[in-house]
């Protein structure tokens, strides 16, 4: 009987953790992939976003299944974007991105 009682209350004490709760999201960024000519941009792009934002950026192989390389992570929403190369404006639109998604970039 005292086997069974402490039997029981080892299975209640471990057993009852409480209830545990995760909540999860996409996270509220969008993407950027540059594609065009590696050869003609072996130096890589200067991307510039809303004229607050730059950074320097790869140009990938254009791929007709899915982006593969490198990916750049931008706010979602409204943006100016300014794609320059040897100084030069080379891509100049104004885009919208949403959550999660890859914006392709297409370089002449």
């Amino acid at each position: 009987m005292k086997k069974m009682i402490l039997l029981f209350t080892v299975f209640t004490t471990l057993g009852c953790t409480g209830v545990k709760t995760t909540t999860s999201g996409l996270e509220n960024e969008a993407f950027l992939i540059f594609l065009g000519n590696p050869k003609n941009y072996e130096s890589g792009v200067e991307v510039s976003i809303d004229d607050n934002t730059s950074f320097s950026a790869e140009v990938q192989k254009d791929h007709s299944d899915r982006p593969k390389g490198k990916v750049y992570a931008i706010s979602t929403g409204s943006h100016n974007l300014s794609v320059l190369y040897n100084g030069e404006v080379i891509y100049q639109k104004k885009i919208f991105v949403s959550t999660q998604e890859t914006k392709k970039i297409k370089l002449p």
